[in-house]
C-alpha cells in the first residue's frame, strides 16, 4: 500500500483506533469536525479542529475520548516519493508536527489539497501517482509555511553539495532508527544499512542534525522503551532483551540515568491504556 487517502470512514476503524498502533508508513490526518484527544508517543494532543497531525513511521498513536471525529487521512509509504527528493524532504521535516492552519484561508486550501488528492486517487487516470506526489508536496508546503524560519545565508557551493549529502544521509539514518528491529543495533549497523562508513556516519549526522548517531539511537531506545512499558503487558526482562541488553540490571540503569526512574516505577505512573487483548503494539 504506497498511498491511500479519504475520510476517516472511508480509511476504516484503525483511522479512529483507540488502542496505542504503529505503522510502517506515514500518516497525515486532518480533523475538522469533533473532539478527541490524539496521544503521540505518550504525549496527548487535545484536537480542535481544523487540526492536522503527521505520524512518522514507528511512532506509537491512538485516539481518546472520541466524539463525532470527522476529517480526511492520508497514508504514503516512504518509497512512493523516492522519485520526488524535494517532497520527500518536505515530508521528512513535516513529521512529529501537531499544527494548525494560520487562517480560514490556509484551512480551505489544506481542505481543497486534500479533496483534490482524493479525486485524483480514485481516478486512476494515466499519471496519477506524479499527480498525487504533487499535490502531496503542495499539501506539505502549507504545513512547513505555518512555521516559516528566517532564511538562512547562502553558503559557498561546496558547503552547500556537503550539506545536502548530510542531510540526505542523516534523513536515512532518522528513518531506520524508526524500525523497532534495529533499535539497539550499534552505529555500524545502520551505516551497513545506508551504504557508508561509520566514520562518514558520525560526520554527516551532527552536521545535519546537530547531534551524533551514538546520542540519537540512545534516544530512540528510551523512547521505544517507553512504548513497551506503557503499551504492552511484557515483562522488563523480555523489552530488555528487544532493545538489545542482555543484561536486564543494566537495562533498569540504562532507564533510570536516562529518564530519572526505573522501568518498573514508569510503567506504574504512565498507566496502560492498550487493549488487554494485544499482546504488542507492532504495526497495524
Amino acid at each position: 500500500m504506497p498511498f491511500a487517502v479519504g475520510t476517516f470512514d472511508e480509511i476504516g476503524p484503525l483511522s479512529r483506533a483507540d488502542f496505542p498502533h504503529r505503522h510502517t508508513f506515514y500518516e497525515l490526518v486532518y480533523v475538522t469536525h469533533g473532539r478527541a484527544s490524539h496521544v503521540i508517543d505518550l504525549d496527548a494532543h487535545p484536537v480542535r479542529p481544523p487540526h492536522l497531525f503527521v505520524i512518522t513511521p514507528g511512532q506509537v498513536h491512538h485516539w481518546q475520548d472520541q466524539r463525532d471525529l470527522r476529517g480526511h487521512v492520508l497514508l504514503c509509504a516512504a518509497e512512493f516519493l523516492l522519485t520526488v527528493p524535494a517532497a520527500r524532504d518536505a515530508l521528512h521535516r513535516s513529521t512529529h508536527r501537531s499544527w494548525r492552519p494560520r487562517d480560514a484561508t490556509q484551512a480551505r486550501r489544506v481542505v481543497t489539497l486534500l479533496r483534490w488528492t482524493t479525486a485524483e486517487h480514485r481516478r486512476a487516470a494515466p499519471g496519477r501517482d506524479n499527480t498525487l506526489r504533487a499535490y502531496l508536496h503542495l499539501l506539505l508546503t502549507e504545513v512547513l509555511r505555518a512555521r516559516p524560519t528566517r532564511p538562512a545565508t547562502d553558503p559557498p557551493p561546496e558547503a552547500s553539495t556537503r550539506n545536502r549529502r548530510a542531510a540526505a544521509i542523516a534523513r536515512r539514518f532518522e528513518e531506520l532508527l524508526a524500525e523497532p528491529d534495529l533499535v539497539g543495533e550499534p552505529p555500524r549497523t545502520y551505516a551497513r544499512r545506508i551504504g557508508v562508513s561509520v566514520r562518514h556516519l558520525n560526520a554527516a549526522v551532527p552536521l545535519a542534525t546537530g547531534t551524533t548517531p551514538a546520542r540519537l539511537i540512545r534516544r530512540a531506545r528510551v523512547l521505544e522503551a517507553k512504548r513497551l512499558l506503557t503499551g504492552t503487558d511484557l515483562t522488563v526482562a523480555a523489552i530488555a532483551g528487544r532493545l538489545g541488553f542482555a543484561d536486564p540490571a543494566y537495562f533498569c540503569r540504562f532507564f533510570r540515568r536516562e529518564v530519572g526512574d526505573s522501568p518498573g516505577a514508569f510503567r506504574r505512573d504512565g498507566g496502560k491504556h492498550h487493549d488487554r487483548d494485544l499482546r504488542h503494539i507492532d504495526a497495524h
